[in-house]
């Protein structure tokens, strides 16, 4: 654990503030759910809330029976990182975080699809540079009681395929099942 040298009172209603530069390294938001912990020794452990991340066992077989399936690249995201990716390297992928455009898409609840060969693919993670090996895709969030949750994206590396009303229909009933689970 990374000591930071912030100290912060308890009010009288027993809140704290977490700082500002804590909250914007880890990406948290006013109205982010955070998850508390504690251990034997005493220490109080905030976490950022993933509801989609429980089901990261489960959103990985998906993902693998959405590549097996499709015969693309298949992502599940939370609203912050990659949880499951089957069909590639996952280090290319797997935990890492999600580009500003999907994170945007997410945020503004909007469906992807990449039609032609020469509109490319928005990137996925923070860390993909300029050098774009994967040209079309298509993007659904999941969504569960009317709030984004992740998405779901399909990906393919091949320079000739065009992603179309199946591929969008089969990751829209991905989104779709995963956001049901997490009504349940």
């Amino acid at each position: 654990m990374k000591a930071t040298g912030v100290v912060r009172r308890i009010d009288d209603l027993g809140r704290i503030v977490i700082p500002k530069e804590i909250r914007k390294v880890l990406r948290i938001k006013e109205g982010d759910p955070l998850e508390i912990f504690t251990d034997k020794e005493g220490e109080v452990i905030l976490k950022k809330y993933s509801p989609i991340g429980e089901l990261s066992e489960f959103a990985s077989g998906y993902a693998e029976t959405l590549s097996k399936t499709t015969g693309h690249i298949a992502c599940i995201t939370d609203k912050d990182t990659v949880i499951a990716v089957s069909g590639t390297s996952k280090k290319e992928f797997l935990e890492q975080d999600l580009s500003q455009e999907l994170e945007q898409l997410m945020d503004d609840k909007e469906v992807y699809i990449s039609k032609e060969n020469n509109e490319v693919a928005i990137p996925v993670t923070k860390n993909e540079n300029n050098e774009r090996k994967l040209n079309s895709q298509v993007v659904y969030p999941i969504i569960a009681q009317g709030d984004v949750i992740g998405s779901v994206i399909l990906l393919s590396k091949d320079q000739k395929t065009k992603m179309g009303e199946t591929e969008q229909k089969v990751v829209e009933s991905a989104a779709g099942f995963l956001g049901s689970q997490m009504d349940i």
